[in-house]
């Protein structure tokens, strides 16, 4: 019994542990929908006028998922266009975010003068 007792304390520190997740950045674009989930989103709409009355998630789910498998290659290519658009928005926006973090002061300041530094050496 005094194993237990034992594994159950450090399994608490264990878990104290991983509370101290790193928080995310508010401002970090979010990555973009799929063509599914752009399709998905005017499913929901359409078959929320059509039947009122369901409310469940996994009916929506399920019946937005025999829809898409069920369209064709051309039926789908709007979705995918529009996927593709979002894409390369958000890889604009990824690239202003990343510029934006590394600020002035980044580390390509410092490796020129640690190069600097060992070109004097020799």
């Amino acid at each position: 019994m005094k194993s237990r007792a034992a594994r159950s304390t450090t399994g608490e520190s264990r878990l104290a542990v991983r509370k101290g997740k790193a928080e995310k950045d508010p401002n970090k674009p979010k990555r973009p929908p799929s063509a599914f989930f752009v399709f998905m989103e005017e499913f929901r709409k359409d078959y929320k006028e059509k039947h009122p009355n369901v409310k469940q998630v996994s009916v929506i789910g399920k019946a937005g998922g025999e829809k898409w498998k069920s369209l064709s290659e051309s039926e789908k290519a709007p979705y995918v266009s529009k996927a593709e658009k979002l894409k390369v928005e958000y890889t604009k926006k990824m690239d202003a975010y990343n510029n934006k973090s590394e600020g002035p002061t980044a580390s390509g300041d410092s490796d020129k003068s640690k190069s600097e530094v060992e070109e004097g050496d020799e």
